[in-house]
């Protein structure tokens, strides 16, 4: 049965920025939150039978989209609940990299991380999370959100074996991602989010890259788009510098909507400037600390970026990394979110 049309979206939506925290009959919570976020593929971590994985994941995403139903968001996600990262369930699809016998980069923390190896051509070989966008779409009436990782951010989470250029690397990987963009929108996705943490974990290849991969991925979608950037998960990456670098790059790219975290590092307002012309999903819920947020709270740093962004160019969400959070207090922050937002509505 089709869905219906989604509901037209108010002033000041809410959404999350992907992830929730999935339940812990499904997946290790501890050993997940003991690693970094993995690069290639983590199978140790699901405690279900690998033959029924993929039905108890489609029952952990209902609860996900019932959770966000029920705080009142406006915008729903599949919380990326069948995902051990935010990256690697798409990066490790694709044709041309090696998962077995992985390469090493240093990961943003400066450690050694185990990442995909390119051994051969980038290719997108059939779609990859199209079931999970049109899954979604079947069980809510409500905008749907499908966030999937960045072209830049994949081609840093690599070790290159095979093209020795990076321009030709990046931009293997937007040719991908375009291919998967438009599958998703077919499927039934209202907004497609490229995660693209990277670009200010790497400044200097963003700003030589950065543009011309996100044009290329995004050429010609037929739907809204989002690209988020952030400064790592705050239990893996120390500390936040004080503003973005890659804001810049975003607003010369044909992305709609820029999804930044604020609350976590107490951003500037005047960083907003530089995204005049695109749609903000501004994170306004802190991720590093279980304390659940006011609806008062959340009302005021909405109402410092609305002094520079319009109602209707802003949409409330959370900073990333709600996964890590345990269940009961992610749910109450979203509770909060949406006060917030009716306060300054």
């Amino acid at each position: 049965m089709p869905r219906p049309h989604p509901l037209p979206r108010p002033a000041l939506a809410t959404s999350l920025v992907g992830s929730y925290p999935q339940p812990d009959w499904l997946i290790d919570r501890a050993a997940l939150r003991e690693r970094l976020p993995p690069r290639v593929r983590a199978r140790e971590l699901w405690r279900v039978d690998p033959r029924y994985l993929q039905e108890a994941q489609d029952d952990a995403t209902v609860l996900a989209v019932r959770d966000q139903e029920r705080a009142g968001l406006d915008v729903v996600t599949d919380g990326e609940i069948r995902r051990e990262s935010y990256s690697n369930r798409f990066a490790t699809a694709l044709e041309g990299v090696d998962v077995d016998d992985p390469g090493t980069i240093l990961s943003r923390a400066g450690t050694p991380a185990s990442v995909p190896r390119v051994v051969g051509p980038i290719r997108r070989t059939q779609p990859i999370q199209v079931r999970d966008v049109a899954f979604v779409c079947a069980h809510t009436s409500r905008p749907v959100k499908i966030t999937m990782p960045g072209p830049f951010t994949m081609s840093q989470q690599t070790q290159d074996d095979f093209y020795g250029d990076e321009r030709a690397l990046a931009l293997a990987y937007a040719d991908a991602a375009r291919e998967e963009i438009a599958d998703l929108f077919a499927a039934g996705a209202d907004v497609v989010q490229l995660d693209e943490p990277w670009l200010e974990s790497r400044p200097e290849a963003a700003q030589r890259l950065a543009v011309e991969t996100l044009d290329r991925a995004l050429a010609d979608a037929p739907g809204t788009t989002c690209v988020h950037v952030c400064f790592g998960y705050p239990q893996f990456v120390a500390g936040r510098p004080p503003g973005y670098r890659s804001l810049d790059l975003l607003a010369a790219t044909p992305v709609d909507q820029v999804s930044i975290e604020a609350a976590q590092p107490g951003l500037d307002p005047a960083s907003l400037d530089a995204l005049a012309a695109k749609t903000v999903v501004l994170g306004v819920l802190a991720l590093d600390t279980d304390e659940v947020e006011t609806p008062g709270a959340v009302a005021r740093r909405l109402g410092t970026a609305l002094e520079r962004i319009p109602a209707g160019r802003l949409v409330a969400a959370p900073d990333c990394g709600m996964k890590y959070l345990p269940r009961d207090v992610a749910y109450a922050k979203l509770e909060a979110l949406v006060a917030g937002a009716e306060l300054v509505r």
